[in-house]
């Protein structure tokens, strides 16, 4: 059974960073791609970032430039480092695996998300 679990949310100031972290269970990070997606209340998911099992990765326009994926020493864990955070990055951040690997934004299973807010 995947579960996907995320923690690391919390406040913080524009311009600020913040983790995430996501453990990952029912399968291995050696075989399938893992990474994160962001939703505003109301509005349509975000595709943000992804590690293929390959080490490969893929961010969204938005983010490019500011927020890393990488995986932990533990290796069911996957971590967003968040740099240089906006306004508009609030939202609720899930940790998700893809149905196509990270060639399109195509989200399989996903946690509970952990709310970002950044604040001016």
């Amino acid at each position: 059974q995947v579960q996907l679990v995320e923690s690391g949310g919390g406040l913080a100031q524009s311009g600020g960073s913040l983790r995430l972290s996501c453990t990952a269970s029912g399968f291995s990070l050696d075989y399938y791609s893992i990474g994160w997606f962001r939703q505003v209340p109301g509005k349509g998911r975000e595709g943000i970032a992804c590690r293929g099992p390959d080490g490969g990765r893929r961010y969204g326009d938005s983010v490019k430039g500011r927020f890393m994926i990488s995986r932990g020493n533990a290796k069911n864990t996957v971590y967003l480092q968040m740099n240089k955070l906006k306004p508009e990055d609030t939202a609720i951040y899930y940790c998700t695996t893809f149905s196509n690997g990270c060639y399109e934004w195509s989200f399989d299973y996903w946690g509970q998300g952990t709310q970002v807010s950044v604040s001016t």
